[in-house]
């Protein structure tokens, strides 16, 4: 099995990255996926965000605000922090579970959005950040996901700073491109990730020692 990590900035386009990865035959591991999970009505992980945050972060029909609750901590550095010490452990234990799930030859591809803030790289065989210029992150995040250009350079500037996330890449994959160009790098990049999982594995196929 090769443990790959794949990550970028808000509005890089990851999740895209994602799907064409997925179309080549990773097994996907979606942590934004999981973390609206385990955060779902009637879990641990709800109940422990309103007795943090207040019933305020409720929609009418009991579930997560998530527009009210990212206005919350997304402007509050040590409230993001609290939000994620209770977020971050339901979803790595989730993330295992399905991990352990997969082939033995599988390349799995573990999606994860601030895998360098928590410093997770070590965790990864192999680490795929997806970069895009701030230019263009704004105008994904105003123009395709309606956000309020205030609120979009608040959660850009909530994460790793564009520098701090190449620094922990073992590949980077453009996304400034067209979608033809971004299908083509990523054909790229799978033949590679192919290349390493061969080279993870003795002459029998069994991973070496």
């Amino acid at each position: 099995m090769l443990k790959v990590g794949l990550t970028g900035g808000i509005g890089a386009g990851k999740s895209e990255v994602s799907r064409l990865l997925v179309e080549c035959g990773a097994v996907l591991i979606d942590a934004d996926r999981i973390a609206r999970e385990v955060v779902e009505p009637g879990t641990p992980g709800l109940a422990a965000i309103v007795d943090a945050f207040g019933p305020d972060v409720l929609t009418a029909d009991g579930t997560l605000d998530r527009p009210r609750l990212g206005s919350i901590v997304f402007a509050d550095p040590e409230k993001l922090a609290v939000l994620n010490s209770i977020v971050h452990p339901l979803v790595g234990a989730r993330s295992r579970e399905l991990e352990e799930a997969a082939a033995e030859d599988a390349v799995v591809v573990h999606d994860v959005p601030l895998l360098a803030e928590n410093g997770l790289a070590g965790l990864y065989d192999v680490v795929i950040v997806v970069d895009a210029s701030p230019e263009t992150q704004l105008d994904r995040l105003v123009r395709l996901r309606g956000m309020t250009e205030e609120d979009a350079r608040a959660r850009m500037a909530a994460q790793a700073t564009r520098e701090k996330r190449r620094e922990i890449a073992d590949v980077v994959i453009d996304n400034d491109v067209p979608l033809p160009e971004l299908r083509r790098r990523v054909r790229e990049v799978w033949a590679d990730l192919g290349r390493r999982a061969h080279a993870a594995e003795g002459p029998s196929g069994q991973p070496r020692e």
